[in-house]
């Protein structure tokens, strides 16, 4: 169903979320909007304007390593003070209600883990771009450990100290095999919920897009909550089209 307007979609949404027993929220870079972080897909995103370093490029080219590292401090530039929106302070309640155990996102900017979600009932798909690491040994960087190196290199990004490997953010690129641990964590929370919610994703990325599927297959109810229609709409019991914050903002308890 689709919800009409927004006071409907409100209504349902509440109803299903008091029926429940176990939601799993499933957020994309929809939730991130309202917070100054621009999506990637829609027109104006951020791979309108850049086209994405794939993983082989970037473990083959120096080049492509500074250009990378060029484009995330760029982004820290402009989005580094974001702060969590109404729609992650909504879901943070519910944990802290006790309806929802973790969120499966796929989001790299970390404002689930800053809007009160503890670090391991965050299950990342797509990794965290707040800290890097050593691609051969494993080895955590800081970001301004980082860049402090590209700036005394002239820009050239700087290979690990302790292993020679190459350092990358924290993140899945194109071509990168995507986390096994993660993956196999979110298809757990995934049957094991009576409620999913998929927030703020075109569900448009495999691996990660089969999991409402895999929900609603496993006898869940799914919720899409979504600008965009996305191609699970037709199976959702119920689909908005509403500003997320406005949505989600009933939730939140202060």
């Amino acid at each position: 169903m689709i919800a009409p307007d927004l006071d409907t979609a409100k209504g349902h949404l509440v109803d299903m979320i008091q029926e429940a027993a176990v939601v799993v929220p499933f957020t994309g870079a929809g939730i991130s909007t309202e917070c100054g972080i621009p999506d990637f897909r829609s027109p104006g995103g951020l791979w309108t304007k850049n086209r994405p370093i794939p993983f082989d490029e970037f473990m083959t080219s120096q080049e492509a390593r500074n250009e990378s590292w060029r484009r995330r401090f760029a982004m820290a530039d402009q989005f580094g003070d974001a702060k969590p929106g109404r729609g992650h302070r909504a879901l943070a309640s519910l944990y802290r209600a006790g309806k929802v155990p973790v969120v499966v996102t796929q989001n790299i900017d970390n404002l689930h883990q800053a809007s009160g979600f503890a670090a391991e009932h965050v299950i990342e798909l797509h990794g965290n771009t707040t800290y890097s690491l050593c691609l051969d040994c494993g080895a955590r960087y800081e970001l301004s450990w980082v860049r402090r190196r590209m700036d005394a290199a002239n820009g050239c990004a700087p290979d690990c100290p302790a292993c020679g490997g190459f350092i990358k953010t924290a993140t899945i690129s194109f071509g990168q095999a995507m986390p096994d641990t993660a993956m196999r964590r979110a298809q757990d929370a995934t049957l094991n919920c009576d409620l999913f919610l998929a927030i703020g994703s075109s569900l448009q990325v495999w691996p990660a897009a089969g999991f409402p599927l895999m929900a609603k297959r496993n006898g869940a109810r799914l919720t899409i909550i979504n600008r965009e229609s996305t191609e699970f709409d037709d199976m959702a019991d119920l689909v908005v089209r509403q500003d997320i914050g406005t949505v989600l903002e009933p939730f939140i308890v202060h």
